[in-house]
């Protein structure tokens, strides 16, 4: 019990010695308050005025029917297969299909479901994602049309600038990942 109450009065002695280190005892503060009154006496300074700003003029990219510049060109040219005609055009007024957002380059077949012999694609849009396609689906940025599906591939029809005005569709083809 004596312990105990020698560990109280040592305590209290500890607190009053450290409450008293922090007060300001009979220093002053007069040399802060002499230079708080030569900085206030100071002249205060000029606000530079606000600069004007030239109003921003918007940018309207017009090159988005043209080919990017790192996929490779169409060949224009009968006897490769691609067919150049004056009634191939790519129809701009239909919805695009979400798929056609990526370019071709990017998507890979990552399999094949069947049902009722009727086959739909499985493809990978490089972002994590896995789609459901069809026949008839839309895939790729230049208007790529569903054609066939088998088991090992899938191909499609791309529109793309003929590169004298006109259009011209060019075969591809989205081969299985093994």
């Amino acid at each position: 019990m004596n312990i105990m109450k020698n560990i109280k009065l040592i305590n209290t002695v500890l607190m009053a010695l450290l409450l008293s280190a922090c007060s300001p005892g009979t220093e002053s503060f007069t040399d802060l308050q002499v230079f708080v009154a030569e900085v206030n006496s100071r002249p205060g300074g000029e606000v530079e005025p606000v600069p004007t700003f030239e109003e921003y003029e918007a940018f309207t990219y017009s090159a988005t029917g043209f080919r990017g510049p790192f996929e490779i060109p169409a060949v224009v040219s009968h006897s490769d297969g691609n067919r150049n005609s004056k009634n191939v055009k790519p129809d701009l007024d239909r919805l695009r299909d979400p798929m056609e957002e990526h370019p071709i380059t990017e998507l890979v077949m990552v399999g094949m479901l069947e049902r009722n012999e009727v086959f739909v694609a499985l493809i990978s849009d490089g972002l994590g994602d896995v789609h459901r396609i069809m026949l008839g689906n839309y895939l790729g940025r230049d208007h790529g049309k569903v054609v066939s599906i088998t088991d090992t591939q899938l191909d499609l029809i791309e529109i793309v600038p003929s590169g004298d005005g006109g259009w011209v569709e060019r075969p591809q083809s989205l081969a299985l990942l093994r």
